[in-house]
């Protein structure tokens, strides 16, 4: 952990904010992503850290990892200081289970203040992520209920929250999550850690929320089997973005057996081109198209429909990708499965002559050309 901090350290920034709702000065920081660069057009997802002194690095260090290994988008993360602060910010009314005035002060400094200041000062997209402990994750709760949402992705560690929890979701109508075109998370986790009477409630709501089938408001309950409240910490970060950021990652083999598998070619194509809209959307991330998210189709464009639909796949890929053989190949393919050899060996040739001789592929790629008597 500690080499990681070293690794980030220098891309934090610290700023004191004089909060007109939270009636005095507030203390956050925010980590810029490596390659970070306010001149150039590419937005990064913005998370914010309520509980920053207890859950900052480890976010951090978990959104750095994630990011290398292609698991999710690099992410702008701001934290906001909360040790001196935190029975004021996030005690709520118990009886009640209402926010307390100063609760209410500090969920509007959030709101109006901490990411007004991060979006109109730092390269942000759309989705934005909050995470919260205890009882901070009780107050993550109360987003939800935003006329008009702000948040994307709500996360919820380890929660204190009210004996009302369930009643106030109720009243937020989270049906109406369907109708925006866009995308949603809640993940609240249960611990082996808790307190049997803490872990019934908790089940009790993620029973609850799991009956609820809403399209774009993706529920995950999750629970973590750990006798250390603190561990149960560190475990709910990463399955949390796990779960998240799927729609980033490349096509898994679960993802493939439950959306694409039984998709006919067109379908499949349409399926993979949308993946990666709404990824740039979504994260501001323009990947193309990952070369295994291609393979990962291919059968299905080949073997389905006579492989009629190879010859749009294979533009596809040519228009992302112009100096890979890729497109040329599968626009090779269909020529030849149509009976067109003259224009199948052209294009082999094409894609053949954008490859590097000394590719181990190479001469298995140049057999498509000796295939059809061509040279």
């Amino acid at each position: 952990m500690l080499i990681c901090l070293s690794g980030y350290a220098q891309k934090i920034i610290n700023k004191t904010i004089i909060s007109d709702y939270a009636d005095d000065k507030r203390d956050i920081k925010i980590y810029l992503p490596e390659g970070y660069d306010s001149e150039e057009e590419k937005n990064y997802p913005l998370a914010v850290i309520l509980d920053s002194e207890l859950l900052f690095d480890a976010y951090v260090g978990n959104s750095v990892l994630f990011a290398a290994k292609d698991k999710a988008p690099k992410q702008i993360v701001v934290g906001i200081e909360m040790a001196k602060t935190r029975k004021k910010d996030t005690y709520f009314n118990t009886t009640t289970g209402e926010l307390t005035t100063d609760n209410k002060k500090f969920y509007q400094f959030v709101k109006d203040e901490v990411i007004f200041e991060i979006e109109s000062n730092y390269n942000t997209s759309p989705f934005i992520s909050i995470i919260g402990q205890g009882t901070s994750a009780n107050l993550v709760s109360f987003f939800l209920g935003e006329r008009i949402p702000l948040i994307n992705s709500y996360i919820c560690i380890n929660p204190i929250f009210s004996d009302f929890i369930g009643p106030q979701l109720q009243s937020y109508n989270l049906q109406r999550y369907e109708k925006e075109d866009n995308t949603f998370y809640l993940y609240i986790n249960n611990s082996t850690s808790f307190s049997v009477d803490k872990q019934t409630k908790i089940g009790e709501l993620q029973g609850g929320l799991k009956s609820l089938d809403i399209k774009n408001l993706n529920i995950i309950n999750d629970t973590i089997n750990t006798p250390s409240s603190i561990s149960a910490i560190s475990e709910a970060i990463p399955r949390a973005l796990n779960q998240v950021f799927q729609v980033y990652s490349a096509i898994s083999k679960e993802e493939f057996d439950k959306n694409i598998k039984d998709l006919s070619p067109s379908d499949a194509i349409a399926y993979l081109e949308n993946k990666y809209l709404e990824i740039d959307f979504l994260f501001g991330s323009n990947l193309g198209i990952r070369e295994s998210d291609i393979f990962a189709i291919e059968k299905i464009i080949m073997e389905k429909e006579n492989g009629d639909q190879l010859l749009p796949f294979g533009k596809m890929i040519l228009k992302l990708y112009p100096s890979s053989p890729l497109g040329d190949y599968y626009i090779g393919k269909f020529y030849e499965s149509s009976k067109q050899i003259s224009k199948a060996i052209v294009h082999y040739k094409i894609g053949y002559g954008k490859m590097d001789p000394a590719d181990p592929n190479a001469d298995r790629f140049y057999e498509n050309i000796l295939r059809l008597g061509g040279r």
